[in-house]
């Protein structure tokens, strides 16, 4: 669930949304994250760590270079996610603040916005390891 994003006729998907949108995408993320009453309990209270670590996940995943990769190690993501009850209905709210944060970050063409959805959408699906219990 690491590979990067394929390459197209405008470039990665790293090139074409390019750093700067990457990075006020994954801060206005955050802040629908801390907000989230499903999302917020599996999170620590200072979310500057995990945005960096979000940063440069979705560089590398989006074919930037592969500074996730680098920093911490193979991401492991479904490893790294197993201490922490991921259900169905978290991963919908993790789409839902996706959705919102790229809906907010008019920088990121609507098309490109579209793909990471869609490319995020996969690997919310693959990060579910517990039930939900309601």
């Amino acid at each position: 669930m690491t590979a990067p994003i394929a390459l197209t006729t405008g470039g990665t998907l790293y090139e074409r949304i390019g750093p700067e949108a990457l990075a006020a995408l994954v801060q206005t993320f955050y802040t629908h994250v801390a907000a989230d009453p499903e999302l917020a309990p599996i999170f620590p209270p200072d979310l500057t760590v995990t945005a960096e670590k979000q940063l440069a996940f979705l560089t590398g995943f989006m074919g930037g270079p592969p500074l996730f990769h680098q920093r911490y190690g193979n991401p492991m993501l479904r490893a790294r996610h197993l201490p922490h009850e991921v259900t169905p209905r978290r991963a919908q709210a993790w789409m839902a603040c996706m959705a919102a944060a790229l809906a907010a970050t008019p920088q990121i063409a609507p098309a490109d916005a579209q793909e990471l959805y869609t490319a995020l959408s996969r690997v919310a699906v693959h990060m579910v390891n517990t039930p939900d219990h309601r």
